[in-house]
């Protein structure tokens, strides 16, 4: 197998230090709940998509200034990255966010309009519930293809394993569900509201439906069948070949 393959180093971590079970290997609800933290950034995952957001609200209630709200929330923002750069983490979480805060701050500039900073994610939230909707019902549940390579199981899930396939599209239905939930109440905030009440509650509704969709894909996942270990199958398949190979080089040469 090549790198490409296999889930990320962080991934592997956390499912190996997960508590085992009675056999000696890891009990399934904690293995759910590591690949999850790993996969959607935990604790501090959140406090990076957080921390722009409401420095940007706080500055722009306290002083009305475009400028100086928008600079702030990109600069810590790209603080964030510099910071896990330094400890040799991982950055998706932290690059997703400075990419979402730069379109903000591009997209309230070119406006001027402090409201539209909060628009371009606004808008990538609509799309996010609406992919997690259609993939479901496409038979490919938009978290089972992010999850499958955390679990190691890849796309196993949709033709080996009926069970977990359906756990997957529930909670792809949930975040989805979820997400639009938020739409409905952020959409005539951005129409009604100004730009710091819609701040404000933006940053309310940044965590708890996030807490809830993850929650419930973890209810959902910790009943579902046990994931199938495609690399744990692919390494096993290559050390058969390369038995085979050996024994028939062996016989070849009468040894």
């Amino acid at each position: 197998m090549t790198s490409l393959d296999k889930p990320t180093e962080d991934a592997q971590r956390e499912v190996q230090d997960a508590p085992g079970g009675p056999d000696g290997s890891p009990d399934s609800r904690a293995v759910t709940e590591a690949a999850l933290f790993e996969a959607f950034g935990g604790v501090r995952g959140m406090v990076e998509t957080v921390l722009p957001g409401l420095l940007f609200v706080s500055i722009f209630t306290i002083n009305k200034d475009l400028h100086s709200a928008a600079l702030a929330a990109l600069g810590v923002s790209v603080l964030l990255v510099v910071v896990r750069l330094v400890m040799k983490d991982t950055v998706k979480h932290a690059f997703s966010g400075v990419f979402g805060v730069a379109f903000g701050v591009v997209f309230a500039m070119m406006t001027g309009n402090a409201k539209d900073f909060y628009l371009p994610g606004m808008l990538y939230t609509l799309g996010l519930a609406l992919a997690y909707i259609f993939t479901t019902l496409a038979g490919v549940p938009l978290i089972g293809l992010m999850l499958g390579p955390v679990f190691k199981e890849n796309l196993s899930w949709r033709t080996r394993n009926p069970g977990r396939k359906k756990a997957y599209a529930k909670a792809s239905y949930a975040w989805g569900l979820i997400l639009l939930a938020k739409c409905a109440i952020l959409f005539p905030l951005y129409w009604w509201a100004d730009t710091t009440q819609l701040g404000w509650v933006l940053i309310a509704l940044k965590i708890p439906p996030f807490l809830l969709a993850v929650w419930l894909t973890w209810v959902f996942l910790a009943k579902a069948p046990a994931p199938i270990d495609v690399f744990a199958e692919m390494e096993a398949a290559e050390q058969a070949e390369k038995e085979r190979k050996s024994a028939e080089r062996a016989a070849a040469t009468g040894e």
